[in-house]
């Protein structure tokens, strides 16, 4: 098969490295890729969001299979253009990924579908939603509506960083309009998980659970990020919170769609958190979690061509992982998820035993590999357990600490009691 894959982070890095061991695949392409998917795929110099130009690359060059990772195509009807050419691709049409793109949808679904989540208010106006805050107190967690790259969530500790916020998001418009209808909702306290399956209409595959930590800094301190590391699987979510998980959260969801007209066929994430009342869902996403798939992946013993393929037959892909766990701590520019340099020269790695290097924010060049965003790489590694994970993983970051350019955090997997 020649395979077409959309994107260029760390998690389209991830996928494609997983694809590329399969034995039922001849080429993969990636639009546009990265400085580290060029050492596995052939890229092309299309946009992610160039829907027309990677419809006609897809025909010129006989793709028989499209992935994509990003959120902004899906939104965009990629897999509806796709699919009115007659070329197949794992991805949800942009009438199911409005489960993604819309904050205010997501909610009203989830309530209409008896799905657990936190209770909200809408608002497209900026000074209700500020009387609403003072009424309500902190913390309190605002949402920007629409997309906003995995940082328009705010989880407010005070009343003044929430009306700080509701200004950030509906007067400054600082993610480019998709906060002009914000969501403001109660404050979840537990223990925060993500749990990602394959999906084909009524029928839903779930993968391992993985931990996100989102704040930049050690000890969840400082801003929200896209995520700064992450493990797989996760203790203490037990095979009962996992069975309910599937069962009132991804498949309720999963049949909701169909109900409403909306089939589902792609990967769908379920953002939770497990409170002293219940496993809820924070939000959804409608693809490949980043950077939870780089350490989902490499746990996985099946053919992931073989598990797409299988799934959008509607076939029982018989999901078999590894008995191992899986840590990645994200390598960053100095400065994310504000503003950075990009062009710095990265230092090169160790080859480290039972670790992987996924490449996100990164550009090949004539003096070497540099950064070109703000999460640069995803060090990964590998062992019987957690803690042997975590070794493997640290022990190829230590080239970072001489530069000053650079950050990652030095808790990931490091689970507080």
């Amino acid at each position: 098969m020649n395979i077409l894959v959309v994107g260029r982070g760390g998690r389209e890095h991830s996928v494609i490295m997983h694809l590329e061991k399969s034995e039922r695949v001849q080429k993969i392409f990636a639009a546009p890729g990265n400085g580290g998917i060029e050492q596995h795929a052939t890229c092309v110099p299309i946009d992610e969001m160039d829907i027309s130009g990677l419809v006609q690359f897809a025909k010129e060059n006989a793709i028989d299979l499209t992935i994509v990772g990003p959120e902004n195509p899906l939104n965009a009807g990629i897999a509806n253009a796709f699919k009115e050419a007659g070329l197949r691709i794992f991805a949800p049409i942009k009438e199911a990924a409005i489960l993604e793109g819309s904050k205010d949808f997501a909610k009203q679904f989830m309530i209409k579908h008896g799905i657990p989540t936190a209770a909200y208010e809408t608002f497209t106006d900026a000074a209700e939603a500020k009387q609403y805050v003072e009424r309500k107190g902190a913390p309190i967690v605002i949402k920007a509506d629409g997309l906003a790259e995995g940082k328009g969530v705010i989880v407010a500790e005070t009343i003044e960083i929430a009306l700080d916020a509701i200004d950030k998001l509906m007067v400054e418009e600082a993610f480019s309009g998709a906060g002009r209808k914000i969501v403001i909702e109660e404050f979840l306290d537990g223990r925060e998980f993500s749990l990602i399956a394959f999906v084909h209409e009524h029928h839903v595959f779930p993968m391992l659970a993985a931990r996100d930590h989102k704040r930049a800094y050690d000890n969840d301190e400082g801003p929200n990020t896209g995520g700064m590391g992450v493990f797989a699987p996760v203790p203490d979510i037990t095979e009962d919170i996992l069975q309910f998980t599937t069962k009132e959260i991804l498949q309720k969801a999963a049949d909701g769609l169909m109900e409403e007209g909306r089939p589902f066929t792609g990967i769908l994430y379920a953002g939770l958190m497990q409170t002293e009342t219940g496993t809820k869902v924070i939000e959804f996403n409608t693809r490949f979690g980043d950077p939870e798939t780089q350490v989902v992946l490499p746990l996985l013993e099946n053919d992931l061509v073989q598990v797409i393929v299988d799934v959008m037959d509607g076939k029982d892909p018989n999901l078999a992982w590894k008995e191992e766990a899986c840590v990645g701590v994200v390598v960053a520019s100095k400065g994310y998820p504000n503003t950075y340099d990009k062009g710095v020269l990265l230092p090169q790695n160790n080859t480290v035993e039972n670790t992987f290097i996924i490449q996100a924010g990164t550009k090949q060049t004539e003096e070497g590999l540099v950064s070109n965003g703000g999460r640069v790489l995803l060090i990964g590694g590998i062992g019987k357990d957690l803690e042997s994970a975590r070794k493997n993983a640290y022990e190829n970051l230590r080239v970072y600490d001489d530069t000053d350019a650079f950050f990652y955090r030095t808790d990931i997997g490091v689970e507080k009691v």
